[in-house]
């Protein structure tokens, strides 16, 4: 299958050779997950216990060219990538609109705003002003380390650059501002209750 972005480059999808999956260890068996798959694990877990409902918004993409080599069998050839979605997850939880990013950087003493969308910046400063709960949660995979930051300071961190400031967000500011989030088992990253103390003043996590 031929997928293309929007500018008709090519997207590249990597083939695995070997589907098998080691056994895991109880201790280390996170280790190596991506944020995303980490988070997925989470929302099920939050999904299963009726604490939460929280999805991973679909990634758009418009099919132009399908095979059909038998009746009960339809092969996608081509296809695009649209116009670029909002944030990575949405849901609700305890009646309130919940929206927001996640992001994974290498680098151990900042993460650099142009892993951000002006449009996700739009989205996130819209959710804010119809009273929904927007943020983004951020790791730093080197250490292993996850935080949350609520949106109203990367809005600030996003104009800043646009004023001729630095182009990143330093991890010293986001250990000032965000919380962070401990790792865990069930669930891996239990972001769930750091809301409960940013948002709904229940406990304090935050040293």
């Amino acid at each position: 299958m031929e997928i293309r972005y929007p500018s008709g480059k090519k997207y590249k999808i990597e083939s695995t050779t070997n589907n098998k999956l080691p056994k895991k260890n109880y201790l280390y068996a996170n280790r190596g997950m991506t944020l995303e798959e980490d988070l997925n694990e989470s929302n099920q877990y939050y999904l299963s216990n009726k604490i939460a409902v929280i999805h991973k918004k679909p990634t758009p993409v418009q099919i132009v060219q399908v095979d059909y080599p038998n009746r009960s069998r339809a092969v996608i050839k081509e296809a695009y990538f649209k116009t670029p979605s909002t944030t990575d997850y949405n849901g609700v939880y305890r009646g309130r609109y919940i929206d927001f990013e996640a992001k994974e950087t290498k680098s151990t003493t900042s993460i650099p705003l142009k892993n951000f969308h002006e449009h996700q910046i739009k989205h996130i400063n819209t959710v804010l002003d119809c009273g929904g709960i927007s943020f983004v949660i951020i790791r730093f995979s080197k250490t292993e380390e996850v935080y949350l930051l609520d949106g109203s300071y990367l809005i600030q961190f996003w104009k800043r650059m646009e004023s001729g400031g630095r182009k990143s967000i330093t991890k010293e500011e986001i250990v000032e501002l965000g919380y962070q989030i401990p790792l865990g088992i069930q669930p891996r990253i239990d972001y769930i209750r750091i809301i409960d103390s940013l948002y709904y003043h229940e406990k304090k996590w935050k040293d």
